[in-house]
């Protein structure tokens, strides 16, 4: 099926039938569903613009995005990505442009993503910004991403798990954030609510 990036069908959502968490067998079968996309953005500082480093998305369906841009200045980084994030990246030889990166990130995202972060602010703006000026935004993509953190406020903060391991790697990050989506999801439906 070839995906028309400058409309917003979400009727044509191919393999988005699933359980939604938490609920029971055969409730949310057979009927579509929005694909969530989970994500984490390392960036180098955040001011007076938010340089993106690195970014990985985790896909409801399972699917991975990982990528690190090759247009920043590791000199340049606050010294707290330096200690804490750099040391994670891989290798120089495998980043990759921002056109590239551009290109297959919504590629992988696909025709209707919701888009979930845990403080999602930053990571929404260096989203955005991997294609510079808004309006040069693909229509496709959200101009929003939905905070797990504050759905977590918003269902009274319950105990969440911990991220044992990959701290400040965007992919593991990314995945981090999607298992804690998945623990307020089943609250959520237990409580009567559709996240």
């Amino acid at each position: 099926m070839s995906v028309d990036r400058r409309s917003r069908r979400s009727s044509n959502c191919v393999g988005c039938t699933e359980r939604l968490p938490g609920a029971p067998r055969g409730v949310g079968l057979g009927t579509l569903v929005r694909v969530r996309h989970f994500y984490d953005c390392e960036f180098g500082v955040t001011a007076p613009e938010v340089t993106l480093v690195s970014i990985g998305v985790v896909a409801e369906d399972g699917r991975t995005f990982y990528a690190v841009l090759d247009d920043w200045d590791p000199l340049a980084v606050h010294p707290w990505v330096r200690e804490n994030v750099l040391p994670q990246l891989p290798p120089a030889s495998t980043w990759r442009s921002r056109a590239s990166v551009r290109e297959e990130l919504l590629e992988f995202l696909g025709d209707d993503p919701v888009l979930w972060a845990w403080f999602g602010a930053y990571d929404h703006v260096a989203l955005c910004q991997l294609w510079g000026q808004m309006p040069s935004l693909p229509r496709v993509l959200p101009r929003i991403t939905l905070d797990v953190r504050q759905l977590w406020e918003s269902l009274g903060r319950p105990p969440l798990p911990k991220q044992e391991s990959g701290l400040h790697d965007a992919l593991e990050d990314a995945r981090h954030v999607k298992v804690r989506f998945e623990a307020m999801a089943e609250r959520a439906y237990r409580l009567g609510l559709t996240v």
